[in-house]
């Protein structure tokens, strides 16, 4: 057989189709590996392996320190792990960290980029305690305020969803903290584009104190899918105002001038200097802190909201709710609860009688 016959012949048997007999095996290919040998150790480099499991604490603090990792699943997996561990351990039982160690690493996730963390955070803040998070409500308000101005109307919503919680967990310190009463309210003003609302004279042109503003003031932004968002921002200004205007059912009622104590005291200012029952009870003075401003100060009494609110934003908000209530629908029905949370609120207020 000459060379070229060898040659066709190789050509033709690659673009032959083998026959298959039943009960033969098929033929193996020529890179096949044999892969039928048994062993009973693997040998694997720079392996770490342990008998003991690592402890509660010690999965705990890893966890903890994956949330400031680049993965968004791995931050929100790390944050279901902390919700179940926090929510299954005993009423009595401490938290594995201490709070003040917690919310700075959990503050931060408030402006995350993802949906799925967000969410997630809210689950662990539900979990916590309110008792431990009370001392810190001012540094938590900070991210709610970055959160509720922010460019992304997710992370706004997200925002709001933790204020909401917020006034429902620990009304009182929530407003009560330094710039907890004024700064947020202004800034859910401004959201709602009620901070130009004011009196206006016969010219068109309201004056407001500090400067001339535009009195013209229209139902809230809400052209296409925003409207549900400004029904939640309204519901989220309500509850706001609730926390701040409205007597809570566990304020003390008016201590009779001898309650509990003989004649001539007077039992009103002999309760004054008792032992404060609140923590940081002069923290309303800022002995050693920097000076604040009037937006910054703490307003720790309820007549002293409801002033500077007639004084500040009272008019603001009946012009906005005015206006928004003229388009009725979902809108004017949240615009009527804000209305409502006023009226209650204020009800008992008498101008000038602080001074």
């Amino acid at each position: 057989m000459g060379s070229s016959a060898k040659k066709k012949k190789q050509k033709a048997a690659d673009f032959k189709k083998p026959k298959l007999r039943v009960g033969k095996a098929r033929p193996k290919p020529d890179n096949f590996t044999d892969t039928s040998f048994s062993s009973k150790r693997i040998a694997l480099g720079r392996q770490n392996l342990t008998i003991t499991a690592p402890s509660a604490s010690a999965q705990f603090s890893h966890h903890v320190s994956l949330l400031s990792s680049k993965s968004s699943t791995q931050r929100r997996d790390s944050l279901a792990y902390l919700t179940t561990t926090i929510s299954s351990r005993p009423v009595n039982e401490k938290l594995l960290q201490p709070i003040s160690a917690l919310l700075p690493k959990l503050n931060p996730l408030m402006l995350d980029g993802s949906n799925g963390v967000r969410t997630q955070l809210l689950r662990v803040y539900k979990a916590l305690p309110p008792k431990d998070i009370e001392p810190h409500v001012e540094q938590l308000l900070l991210y709610i305020r970055a959160g509720l101005t922010h460019l992304a109307a997710d992370i706004r919503s997200s925002a709001l969803d933790t204020l909401i919680w917020a006034t429902e967990a620990f009304p009182e310190e929530l407003v009560s903290c330094p710039g907890g009463w004024m700064k947020p309210l202004k800034c859910l003003l401004t959201i709602l584009h009620w901070h130009a609302a004011a009196p206006s004279n016969k010219a068109g042109v309201g004056l407001a104190s500090g400067g001339w503003i535009s009195s013209k003031v229209t139902e809230p932004e809400i052209a296409g899918a925003d409207r549900k968002s400004v029904v939640k921002m309204l519901n989220g200004l309500a509850a706001f105002l609730r926390a701040g205007l409205v007597a809570s059912p566990e304020d003390p009622t008016p201590i009779p001038l001898n309650h509990g104590w003989p004649f001539p005291i007077n039992g009103r200012a002999a309760e004054s200097h008792m032992i404060p029952k609140r923590p940081n009870a002069f923290a309303h003075l800022n002995l050693f802190g920097l000076p604040r401003d009037e937006e910054g100060e703490m307003y720790p009494d309820r007549e002293e909201r409801q002033r500077t609110f007639h004084e500040r934003f009272l008019d603001i908000v009946k012009v906005g709710v005015e206006g928004a209530r003229k388009g009725g629908g979902e809108v004017g029905r949240a615009a009527a609860g804000v209305g409502k949370a006023v009226e209650d609120g204020m009800s008992d207020f008498k101008p000038g009688s602080l001074y």
